[in-house]
């Protein structure tokens, strides 16, 4: 047993040095380490988990080298991470300190990269996109009060973008503020479903409702439209708001709109203009009731739903 205990110990020295080395960029130094241990430790799981991510983002490190900037060289790592997961695990298992490692690895790296693009001069201007792509870096990392100020400071130069109203909604709820969490997230997906980056969403709220839609056979960009619907008919983006006049009258604007388009393309029968027309009906309707609006006017808006679609409107009168 006391041999079994000191194995232990040697391996998780082994795996910890093997692990900062990573961090390092030192992939030749880390894999050597690792592969001369395969020996002894011939059946551990991370081990073999571990080589199979090292040799991974070496070679993306190694392809860094044809990007000309920062930001080309950030947005490709951040690029390969999405695919990463899924790669990792087709060996098996991928233990979460092993995930932890390679992610915080990613992440750093592109933080780093777009923080140097940052300008500092006198005029103190900053880039939404940048500072949108920084505190997604900090989200990941865990450093959710830089990543919410990052964000936010991104929120107040590049107003109504949907991406990044998604990922502060995001950062909220990691954070435990449920509540300001759902209203960011269907204000994002009010302003356009497409622009969420679902990937990069870590909301278990909005992870669920996901899965729930893919149970339903949705992907894509299918997905993400009907992802504000569904999350009103399930009560999880419950949090409603009056709208100020001028948006009222932008809402009444797009609704006419849509309504005219719906009806050019009746034969289509197209899922995205269904599904963002079925949103600003119930946000129409969440305002009427706000405001008092009389009975018809919340009546009529039924009945066009009703219309659209009666399994929609069965859902939402349950």
């Amino acid at each position: 047993m006391e041999n079994v205990s000191v194995q232990n110990t040697d391996l998780n020295t082994l795996l910890a040095s093997a692990y900062e080395l990573v961090g390092e960029q030192n992939f030749d130094a880390a894999i050597g380490k690792i592969q001369s241990a395969l020996g002894t430790y011939f059946e551990d799981q991370e081990l073999a988990a571990f080589l199979r991510c090292s040799k991974y983002w070496q070679d993306r490190f190694e392809t860094l080298g044809k990007y000309p900037s920062d930001y080309e060289k950030a947005g490709y790592l951040l690029s390969q991470w999405k695919g990463f997961p899924v790669f990792a695990s087709r060996g098996g298992d991928v233990p979460e300190r092993c995930m932890r490692a390679f992610k915080g690895l990613v992440f750093r790296t592109a933080l780093v990269m777009y923080e140097s693009l940052i300008d500092s001069s006198v005029t103190g201007f900053k880039d939404a996109d940048l500072l949108m792509r920084i505190g997604r870096c900090y989200k990941a990392l865990g450093e959710y009060d830089k990543a919410l100020q990052h964000l936010d400071a991104a929120n107040q130069i590049k107003k109504e973008n949907a991406e990044i109203i998604a990922e502060l909604a995001d950062c909220y709820a990691l954070v435990g503020e449920a509540q300001i969490s759902k209203a960011f997230f269907r204000e994002a997906f009010f302003i356009n479903p497409a622009a969420v980056d679902l990937e990069s969403i870590e909301s278990a709220m909005i992870c669920r409702l996901a899965d729930k839609l893919r149970d339903m056979g949705m992907e894509g960009a299918e997905l993400s439209e009907w992802m504000p619907v569904y999350g009103v008919l399930f009560n999880v983006l419950n949090i409603k708001r009056e709208l100020r006049p001028l948006e009222y009258g932008k809402l009444r604007q797009s609704i006419y709109t849509m309504e005219m388009e719906m009806r050019e393309n009746a034969q289509k029968k197209a899922a995205s203009p269904l599904a963002r027309l079925v949103n600003r009906y119930f946000w129409l309707i969440d305002h009427y009731r706000m405001t008092k609006e009389s009975r018809e006017k919340i009546d009529e808006v039924m009945l066009k739903i009703r219309e659209l679609s009666p399994a929609l409107y069965e859902e939402y009168t349950k």
